[in-house]
């Protein structure tokens, strides 16, 4: 097996010196947590303010870097210059949390003109879809805390009817995707949500992944369960005959789940520490991978031991690169390193390409602050990288 992932030319070859330039300048700032901490809080004010310079600087900064830009159209340069370099893309419109009927209609009929829009292009086999932005937060809160609700009882109309308005824009979105050949990737939520939307994808999936697998469930393996999660669902989606199609993250609400354990008073859903996390992350991936004719995996990870697995296990068991069910991604504007090294050897590998208005983004950039200042090297690894390249051009040059 040829793969490494210590090639900063594959890594950054898409990237022109002033670009790579503004990265470090940017991660180089994301080193400081206190500075992050602060943009953090301020930031969403900022942008509400609609302060031109303040915009225009984050536009230009981690907008940028994260983003591929405020409309449909917009994310079009950063998905065709991905594709000289054989990366595909997620394609996540990034916008959650809003309120009201008109607002998620808005947002299911986004999502259908991103599968429309996906199936055009060459290298967009996936869009993804953030349930909170098509579903009450307290609707989707009050669906995981009532028990009733798993024997298919419930007491509330108005509840009924508003969950089945969920359910059936999320019908019409997979039913558009199904006939484009398009996948649907559904993202994970906080652990106190989580449990409708692990119901409803379970349901797309026994009705659309009978042929090939058209949904995606999101596991967040930063929770101590979702192993035994992983290998429930399989045993329902063989039972039922059904391709189980699967995201394995580590996770994005790590600090914001313990503080509300502790608050609230149960035990906390997260690992105990990060190995735990490390351990259940690679065991599923080799669990996806041992079942490989049942599930298709997305192993959407920055960290290069469990990426350097998924394709040691594919190598191991005579599986080819672009076999349709093993695919590996990374978020834009991360771990080049990971994505373009493993485009170079012919796997199926993409970026997760949000866009959006910038106000409506910015719980999504935030995020991505928060995860590179917190996630311990990431920012370190990142800079050494750019910086490693900035020196070979340099070099090469002389």
């Amino acid at each position: 097996m040829n793969l490494s992932f210590d090639n900063t030319q594959n890594a950054f070859a898409y990237k022109s010196d002033k670009e790579l330039k503004k990265a470090k300048t940017l991660f180089s700032t994301m080193g400081y947590q206190w500075l992050v901490g602060l943009g953090t809080r301020v930031t969403p004010l900022i942008v509400r303010g609609k302060l031109p310079i303040i915009n225009t600087l984050i536009r230009n900064t981690i907008f940028k870097q994260f983003v591929g830009g405020e409309t449909l159209e917009e994310t079009k340069p950063a998905a065709e210059t991905l594709g000289r370099f054989n990366v595909q893309v997620i394609l996540d419109y990034g916008v959650e949390g809003k309120e009201g009927d008109a607002n998620f209609e808005q947002a299911c009929q986004q999502f259908i003109k991103n599968v429309h829009y996906a199936a055009t292009q060459p290298n967009i086999p996936y869009i993804s879809i953030k349930l909170t932005g098509m579903a009450r937060f307290g609707l989707l809160q009050t669906l995981h805390e009532a028990p009733r609700l798993r024997s298919g009882i419930h007491d509330n109309e108005l509840e009924i009817e508003e969950w089945n308005r969920v359910r059936e824009r999320m019908y019409r979105i997979c039913e558009v995707a199904k006939e484009e050949g398009i996948g649907v990737m559904i993202d994970a939520e906080e652990t106190w949500i989580q449990d409708p939307v692990d119901k409803l994808a379970m349901e797309l999936m026994q009705e659309f992944n009978t042929e090939k697998a058209v949904v995606y469930n999101t596991i967040q393996l930063y929770r101590h369960d979702r192993l035994e999660f992983l290998k429930l669902s399989h045993r329902i989606a063989k039972e039922q005959g059904f391709i189980l199609g699967e995201k394995l993250v580590r996770g994005a609400y790590m600090e914001k789940e313990r503080a509300r354990a502790t608050e609230m008073g149960y035990p906390s859903p997260i690992q105990p520490d990060k190995e735990s996390t490390d351990r259940d992350y690679d065991a599923a991936v080799a669990y996806c991978i041992d079942n490989i004719d049942d599930i298709a995996v997305c192993i959407g990870s920055h960290n290069e031991k469990s990426n350097l697995l998924g394709a040691h296990l594919m190598h191991q068991k005579g599986i080819r690169h672009d076999h349709p069910h093993v695919h590996f991604s990374q978020l834009f504007g991360m771990s080049d390193h990971i994505t373009f090294n493993l485009a170079k050897e012919g796997y199926n590998v993409s970026k997760y390409l949000p866009f959006g208005p910038m106000k409506d983004v910015i719980p999504y950039l935030m995020r991505r602050a928060q995860e590179n200042s917190s996630v311990s090297g990431q920012t370190g690894k990142e800079l050494y990288l750019i910086k490693k390249e900035l020196e070979r051009r340099k070099y090469t040059k002389a």
